[in-house]
């Protein structure tokens, strides 16, 4: 056995990725000690209260603000007769009062529900009324989808929040011009709700009540079409959370091995903040860490982002490859001082290498890709933090976690064989939410989790994709499923029956195709992309759609998605 692996407690030999471990990382995590990520917060926010926690637009909130702030939430949700479990839906952009709220749910023991604000009425309807939310926080600028469908579904209480809310005076001013300079919030009206500042001042009359939370508990409903087109809730569980930030700080430690360990870490918050990798690699990582997030509400605002980097001395950098490539097309990315920039991770989508080799030259430090999904809180995979340069690859397994490639029959391949990646370990999802058959398809007996990705490891213990076993699109790190998008078009009265596929695409790693064969003669490319506007947010949509007078199917009649892809 060699001394690595002796250094690893003998772990079993087949786990070969232990001997490519860095020193200061053991294969498996201790057991956490808190019993909730509400304890974890608590706890940070006592530790660090002076520290900046959060800032936006020029506003800084402190650990002892954001505890307090977060508190009124909690108590005011309390008051409204919400019990422990009860899910709450937050559907903001990176804004100080998504931390405020996130947080409040928790502490008062309800579950967390994630929810695109690009979202259109008939994808928010089926979120809502799929993990029955039973309140909702929404930025004015998307009220009017909530409006939309509020009545349909179990939500009674309906917060309405504006950029501003937080901002103090300023707040004001940038109300004003959201609300009549950009006119970036349409008309609504949605009887009964509530503003946030009202719900934090009704909030401080009341006491946020101890909830006995323990760590199966559900913590967060990540939405996601998982290896399937309906989009459904990976159930979260504290101890979910809680390990894959275990897992991250103690792969950490290996970054500050040349500069030494900052005093207080600054991250850049560009990824949103209802999307799992940023929940966990910003929010998390920064309030268990006591580190400062920068939140970037707009990151499509490559000027503003830029200017917001300004002055800013960023430590870690989490981003997807499509960000990293708008922003050094920005003249004035060039500019900015990057010397105390330590770590830059990509994930998302597939980091590509001349995105990163120029990001190197650019900023003298490596983007270093990791691998995961919402199912698996999510990371599972990330190469070494020290390297010093992009690999490629995903990386190795985190402490505690095991990749096992296998084929069709659940079969574990030999090193360099191409099969399915599947994932064990304390991050992997409870199950999809009320949906055992769904969670049935993607667990194996062993406690495996099949990511419909394919892939192989080498000896090294490092894995790389390859392809995807699942037909799913990737734009701007995004899953789009093709059995959705086929399902919105042929809504349309015009459409006999279509097929989407993902095309390659340089700003957003791919683009969605859409082949239709027609039942009205008369219909157009622009009718066609005009209802699918209406019934999908901006990422889903078509950019391309080709009319055909038939589409390749199996002798069963299955249309060969694969082969249309091949053709382009």
């Amino acid at each position: 056995m060699s001394e690595t692996l002796s250094r690893h407690s003998g772990r079993a030999a087949e786990k070969i990725w232990l001997d490519s471990y860095p020193s200061s990382v053991p294969a498996d995590i201790a057991p956490h000690a808190h019993a909730s990520l509400g304890a974890l917060f608590e706890a940070s926010c006592a530790k660090y209260s002076d520290r900046l926690a959060f800032s936006s637009m020029g506003r800084g909130m402190t650990f002892r603000e954001l505890e307090a702030q977060s508190r009124k939430v909690g108590a005011w949700l309390q008051s409204k007769g919400l019990q422990k479990g009860d899910r709450v839906a937050v559907m903001t952009p990176n804004i100080l009062q998504n931390p405020v709220t996130v947080y409040g749910i928790l502490r008062a023991g309800m579950i967390v529900v994630n929810v695109n604000p690009l979202y259109t009425p008939r994808e928010l309807e089926h979120q809502l009324k799929d993990s029955g939310a039973k309140a909702i926080l929404v930025l004015e600028n998307f009220a009017h989808t909530v409006e939309q469908v509020v009545a349909r579904t179990d939500v009674k209480h309906v917060i309405v929040c504006a950029m501003g809310d937080m901002l103090g005076l300023k707040g004001h001013i940038v109300n004003l011009v959201v609300r009549k300079v950009k006119k970036l919030v349409p008309a609504w009206s949605i009887p009964g709700h509530l503003g946030f500042k009202s719900m934090l001042t009704e909030g401080a009359r009341h006491t946020l009540k101890p909830v006995d939370v323990v760590s199966s508990d559900v913590a967060f409903l990540q939405y996601t079409g998982g290896t399937t087109g309906v989009s459904k809730g990976a159930t979260l569980t504290h101890a979910n959370l809680l390990a894959n930030k275990q897992q991250i700080a103690l792969w950490l430690e290996a970054a500050f091995a040349d500069k030494g360990r900052p005093e207080v870490l600054n991250f850049v918050c560009a990824l949103p903040l209802y999307h799992i990798f940023a929940l966990t690699v910003n929010s998390l990582m920064g309030v268990a860490l006591g580190g400062h997030n920068l939140l970037i509400a707009n990151p499509r605002d490559i000027p503003g982002f830029v200017k917001e980097l300004q002055g800013f001395k960023a430590h870690i950098f989490p981003g997807l490859n499509t960000l990293f490539n708008a922003m050094m097309n920005n003249p004035d990315f060039k500019n900015l001082d990057f010397s105390s920039l330590m770590l830059v991770l990509g994930g998302g989508m597939a980091v590509q290498r001349p995105v990163a080799e120029r990001w190197l030259q650019m900023t003298g430090r490596p983007i270093t890709e990791g691998y995961g999904l919402s199912e698996t809180s999510p990371v599972a995979t990330v190469n070494r933090l020290d390297s010093k340069e992009f690999s490629g690859m995903i990386g190795l397994p985190l402490p505690s976690t095991d990749i096992e490639i296998r084929d069709e029959d659940g079969k574990t391949l030999p090193i360099g064989e191409v099969g399915e990646i599947c994932i064990r370990g304390p991050q992997v999802m409870a199950g999809y939410w009320q949906r055992p058959e769904e969670t049935a398809k993607v667990m194996t007996a062993d406690g495996f989790f099949r990511s419909g990705d394919m892939g192989f490891m080498d000896e090294r213990g490092y894995s790389k994709i390859v392809d995807r076993k699942k037909d799913m699109i990737l734009v701007s790190g995004f899953n789009v499923y093709p059995n959705e998008i086929e399902e919105v078009a042929a809504m349309h009265a015009g459409v006999l029956e279509c097929a989407a596929v993902g095309v390659p695409d340089e700003h957003s790693g791919e683009a969605v195709k859409l082949f239709v064969v027609k039942k009205d003669p008369a219909l157009t490319i622009d009718e066609l992309k005009a209802h699918c506007a209406a019934n999908l947010t901006n990422y889903k949509r078509p950019r391309f759609i080709e009319f055909r007078t038939e589409l390749p199917k199996t002798n069963v009649g299955k249309i060969l998605r694969r082969e249309l892809r091949d053709q382009k």
